[in-house]
This record gives C-alpha cells, structure tokens and sequence, in this order.
C-alpha cells in the first residue's frame, strides 16, 4: 500500500502562490475592458483581421480568421469564433459593429438561435475599424511580444472615439465584474468634444441616456441617471415596444429590452398562463424572420390590450433592469468610474496617442530633412561626388571618401552614395532639395502642435466630429417618462388564501400553503442553513424585510411564488436588490401595521417602536433608518405587551423582559431603554420569545424593575436551552 505524505502549508501562502495569479490573470488579461473598449480576446482577434489585410480586402472565412487569432490568442478555435460572433453586424449585440460579416451569427435577442459553424460563414472589418487601428503604424501604442514570443502585437488600440461607452460590455471576473452599457454613437461625440471644450459641461445635455442595439424603451429617471452618471454604478429599466393589431386582435412586440432574450419572454407569458394569471391570452408564438423580432400574443375577446401589456409589463422580462457596474482597467488597474470619469481618462488616453503620432511623424521627417540637407550640398559639385566614387578602389571606402569631400555624417553619406545614377541629374536633385523648406516647416507645425494641448485637443475634436457625422446613427432606444406610464393595480385581481412564510438564518423565504405544508416532507436548507422564523399569515399580507444596515424593504406575500418545502426558496437579499454585502436580520408580516416592533441590542437596550411608522403613502419598497445603529442589533420582533421574551447575556446570565414594561418611543431611529445591565465587555447574544418549558423555575430569571442584571444560569435550564454545560478543569 502506498504511503501518504501529507506537508503542512500555511492556506495564505497557498493563496498567494496559487489563487492570487490565476485572479490576476482574469481581472487583468481576460475579464474586464481597457480604456479602448476591448477585452484582450477581442483586441487580439481585431487585430488580427487587420493584418490579414480584412479592412479594405474582400471577407474571408471565419474559420480562417478563427486559426490565424490562434498565433495571438491560446485558447481553443470555439472560444475565438464566439468572441467573432458577438463584435458581427449580423448578431447585433453592439451598438457600433466592428466585423462585417454574411452567414448566420444568430441574434443577441435569441437564446436558442445558434450561429453556424465558422467554416460556412464570412468577415471582415467593418469600415468604422478604420477610426479603431488609426496610425497604428505611427507608433502611438506599445507593442507587446504574444505569449510564445514570436509576434508583436498592440497592447491598446488608438481607437479615435470612445468606444468603451459606445458598445455594450459585460464580465465577470475573479472578485469583480463588469458591465457597461452603450451610448449612441453621435451623443457620446458630441459630449466628448463638449469636454473638451469645457471639463464641467452638462453631460446631460449631449448624452441623454444609454441606447441599445434591441431598441425599447428607456424609463427615465434623471436621479437614477445622474447616479449612474456620478458613480458608475446603478440600474435604470428598460421595456418593450408594442403595437395592437386591431383586425386581429393581436398584440405585436417588435422591440424587446437588452438585456433578456425572446424566448424568455414567451416562457415567462406561458408560465403565467398555466398559473391562471394571465387568462386574457389565447396564444402567444414567435413570429421573428428575416425582417426581424416579433412576438405575436393572440386576446381573448374584450381584452384591454394596453391594460394587459401593464400586466405583463409587470410580471414578465417585457420590462426589465440593466444594471451599470462601470469597471475597466486604467493603467492596469480595476476603477469603477463614471461617465464623465471614462471620458476624461479616454481623452487623456487619446492625447498620448496624438502626441505619439506627432513624435512619430517629427522624428521621420527630420531624418527626411537630414538627408535632403546633405543632397544640398552634393548639389554644389555632382561631378566631385561622381570622381569621388569613381575613384575610390574598395567598397567601403566609398562612404568615408564622401563624408570627407563634402562634411556631410554617415547617414547623409549613405543615402547620397544609394542614389540612382538616372537620378544624378540636375532637375531631380533640385526637385528633392526643394522639399527642405516645405519639410522644416511642416516640423515647426507639428512640433508646436506636439506643445499644445489645445491644438491637440481641436485635432481630436475634428476627428470626432467626422466619426459622428460619417458613422452616427439615430437613437434606437426610446427615451419615455414614468408620467406617460400605464399603471396596473395588480392587488385587485390576486387571490387571498392563508399561507405560511419560513426565513432561514442565511436569508432563503419560502411561502408555502397549508396543503402545500401538509404533504411536504422536510425542509431542504443549505449545508448548515436553518430555519429562522415560521410566521402563518394571509397571501395578501405585506412582507418588511430588516437588514443589518439598519434598512427596512417592503414587499407584498403575493410578489413571491408559492413553493414546497423541498426547494431552497428565494434568496432575499438577491430577490428584493438589497446594496451588495447586506443580509437580512429579521421579517414581520402585517395586514394592518399594528402592534409593536421591539428591537433588542448587544448593550442590553430595547427599543419599542409602532409597527405604523413603517407604513408609508407612496408604497416605497425601501427605508432607511429604520432602527438605531449605535449598537449591534441581536434580535427583532413584532409582539403585544402581553408577549415576554428572554434575553442572555456572554456571562452566561438570563433575564426575562416583558414587552409590556417597555415605553413606547416615537421615533424609528430611538435608541431605546436599558432593560439588562451588563458589565465590563459582556453583551447580549440571544433574545427569544419566552417558552415555559425552556426553563425550570422561570420566577428565578424574573425581576420587579427593569434594567436588571438577570441570574446565572443553572445547568438544568442549560440543558432545556442546549446550552453546554459548564466542564472543569482538573
């Protein structure tokens, strides 16, 4: 039998020298776009195809395109050809195609429409790519050796528009991701040379809102914008666009939001359908072809379409949510930056590439001056430079004898002695030193352009006003306000029946009937899960929802389905869109908003506050503020004064509080009374609601007048509370 050898490693090491380069690699090299709008994967691949010659050149197949990618890009030919996909015209999941391309590329908006094989399709570069490799060649990014050394290739494109905004972009990385959204190309020129202009211009007042390559329409709201705008982060919604046939009674949807597919729409409209919940449908089929996407949902007689699309609007991806996480590498490193913010850095980005440029072009045409400059002097006495060489005896005396006879250096010497001998005539020689004047000239302007970030910024301004008005396009996501929308009082129409809701300590809801309850096994909880809180209750009943950043989210029983035991159930904080890294701390459910909300803190305060300064006239989904913050809440719990609950403290000592020895206070935020007095660093750990069969003799744990310091526990109530018992050491 083998022997095992096991070798102890501290887990940080293994970290380091493990995880934290493959997390690098991904953030860095894979997942998540550089200031020029592109992944590697995709800059490679576009790279590519501009060596092959593919942006004047006739397409070539995908295939071809997919094998020669390989010598930049190691990975396998499907991962490479689904990068092609999705830059095609054909796919249309950018805004700003960058590959022209004839064969089926399926469609963003399908989840099922596969693209074929690269072998039967064809690209090549759409003609705006010219605007993404401008002098390249000129030296205005860095080059890089590919993974095997053998190639160069760029480490950013000198793309001349902002293309990290023009085109959608989604990733996800190790402990990160990304997703941006696109913005019309013509606005997002026009903003970037009102930046130029003026680094605190209105953003708002070129760049309405993001557009999308799906249409629909966009829900306005300036707040959630300027969010977005500000931070970079943020949601706003989008929804579909609709017609009504009248002469067939047909609803017809031909614009579908970015971010969810066909399919998904009709298999959500199905599933409501089976429910009962959507009764005014008789059919609902995809009709999309080749002039492109529709939905086709046939009404039953007396049907108001514009009522049931609210309806729908409501329950299916027919509305949905893009959320922004504006994340891109700057300088190598992952930023979440705004509009104004990615704008400025391409900006930036782009004078370096001009500056590059000119650099470029000054060095290549002083050494064009340089030599010119030592043709002149040759031009003095042809005949001399003729017996020169013409007396020479070994070659490489040829250039030393020149150098001398004219006082010209090594450069001038050789490009005077390359001359052809048709072009030692006169007429030739004075035309090139003709150039001299024109030439030094022409370096003067560029050097002062290269000195001048404001001739810089009128080029790049130039550039981008040529980009708008040869590739911008109109708006294809319409831009509507919350005013102009249809509302649908769904609370009318749903049905009220008892359930009973469970919350687990990790955050998982469930609502389950009670026939439902009856003929369900055990709970399945995640490893190490349980359950927190079983409250019976009535479908109809509201749902608010505590968090640990002292935050209170509205529900209704009825925005949940009803489900078994045997599930998970929903996940809250993902379900309701709680801020990232926030988790639930406990539920109440009420038809009526009334009784009490007790609040118990690890400093052994309570606090007693009206379960009605939670209702709100406009039915927000969201409070802040809902509780103190001073202290650690433990516990939360809506009661009467009837109700008596038991507090422990790390001391290992009990305390019986009842609700009805606690004063009301009016505010959410109150931070309540003492009502357990704890010393040195001890807290309360555990509030439960009093059960007499936990403890043996309760009286022991009771006291006249609050606060009071509780008793130890004796083991007996230990053991009925499972706690463990006291060991001791020998």
């Amino acid at each position: 039998m083998a022997e095992h050898k096991f070798i102890d490693q501290n887990i940080t090491e293994t970290l380091e020298q493990n995880y934290m380069p493959y997390a690098m690699s991904v953030i860095i090299s894979r997942a998540i776009p550089e200031i020029d709008g592109l992944k590697p994967s995709h800059r490679k691949l576009l790279y590519t195809m501009y060596k092959m010659g593919l942006i004047n050149g006739a397409r070539t197949k995908s295939a071809n395109v997919v094998g020669q990618t390989m010598k930049l890009n190691p990975h396998g030919d499907a991962a490479i050809y689904e990068t092609l996909v999705r830059m095609t015209k054909n796919n249309e999941s950018l805004l700003v195609p960058l590959i022209d391309s004839k064969g089926n590329f399926g469609k963003v908006y399908s989840r099922d429409m596969a693209y074929a094989a690269s072998r039967y399709t064809e690209c090549k570069l759409m003609p705006v790519c010219a605007e993404v490799f401008r002098d390249i060649d000129r030296d205005t990014v860095d080059f890089v050796d590919n993974y095997d050394a053998t190639m160069k290739e760029p480490a950013l494109l000198p793309v001349s528009f902002p293309l990290i905004l023009a085109n959608a972009n989604q990733g996800i990385a190790v402990g990160m991701a990304s997703n941006i959204c696109s913005f019309n190309l013509k606005e997002l020129c026009d903003t970037t040379v009102a930046l130029l202009r003026d680094e605190e211009a209105d953003l708002f007042e070129t760049l309405k809102a993001p557009d999308f390559t799906t249409g629909g329409k966009l829900i306005y709201n300036r707040a959630q914008l300027e969010e977005i705008y500000r931070t970079g982060r943020g949601s706003f919604k989008l929804r579909a666009c609709y017609s009504y046939d009248k002469s067939e009674h047909c609803i017809e949807i031909t614009e579908i939001p970015y971010t969810t597919t066909v399919e998904a729409i009709i298999d959500k409209i199905i599933e409501l359908c089976k429910q009962g919940k959507a009764k005014e449908i008789s059919d609902v089929r995809d009709e999309t072809d080749l002039s492109g996407l529709k939905i086709a949902i046939d009404l039953k007689r007396g049907t108001d379409p514009d009522l049931l699309m609210a309806k729908l609007y409501k329950s299916t991806p027919l509305e949905d949510s893009f959320a922004c996480n504006f994340n891109l590498l700057i300088g190598g490193m992952p930023r979440v930056c705004g509009v104004r913010e990615i704008l400025n850095e391409w900006i930036s980005f782009r004078i370096e590439c001009i500056k590059r440029q000119l650099y470029f072009d000054i060095q290549k045409k002083s050494e064009r001056l340089h030599l010119l400059q030592g043709l002149k002097k040759i031009l003095l006495d042809i005949d001399k430079a003729v017996k020169i060489v013409r007396e020479t005896e070994e070659d490489e005396e040829v250039i030393p004898n020149l150098m001398i006879g004219f006082g010209v250096d090594e450069l001038q010497a050789e490009f005077i002695a390359e001359i052809k001998l048709r072009n030692l005539n006169r007429e030739h020689v004075l035309k090139r030193i003709s150039e001299v004047d024109g030439l030094a000239q022409e370096i003067e302007e560029l050097k002062a352009t290269l000195e001048s970030r404001k001739r810089i910024g009128k080029l790049i301004e130039g550039q981008l006003k040529e980009i708008a008005k040869k590739y911008g396009e109109k708006r294809r996501t319409k831009i509507i306000y919350e005013d102009e929308i249809v509302t649908f009082s769904e609370e009318e129409q749903i049905e009220d029946y008892p359930v009973t809701v469970f919350l687990t300590r990790d955050g998982y809801f469930k609502k389950i009937t009670p026939l439902s309850l009856r003929m369900s096994g055990e709970h399945k909880l995640k490893e190490g899960d349980e359950i927190k809180e079983t409250i019976p209750c009535q479908n109809k009943s509201e749902l608010l929802v505590f968090t640990d950043r002292q935050q209170c989210y509205k529900a209704r029983l009825y925005d949940f389905d009803d489900t078994k035991a045997s599930v998970l159930g929903d996940y809250l904080p993902t379900k309701l869109g709680m801020d990232e890294g926030e988790s639930v701390v406990g539920i109440v459910v009420t038809d009526d908003y009334g009784g009490n909300l007790l609040f118990f803190f690890e400093d052994g305060k309570c606090a007693k506050v009206e379960l009605a300064a939670y209702r709100t006239k406009q039915n927000r989904r969201k409070l802040t503020g809902a509780y103190a913050d001073r202290s650690k809440l433990v516990a939360l719990f809506w009661a009467d004064d009837e109700a008596e609950f038991m507090l422990r403290s790390t001391a290992q000592k009990m305390l019986i509080v009842p609700a009805g020895l606690v004063p009301k206070k009016s505010t959410r935020t109150t931070i309540g009374v003492n009502v357990m007095t704890l010393r040195g660093k001890n807290t309360v750990e555990s509030v439960q609601p009093f059960d007499p069969t936990r403890v043996v003799k309760d009286s022991r744990y009771r006291s006249k007048n609050l606060p009071a310091s509780g008793t130890v526990l004796t083991e007996e109530d230990k053991a009925l509370l499972g706690l463990p018992a006291q060991t001791t050491l020998i």
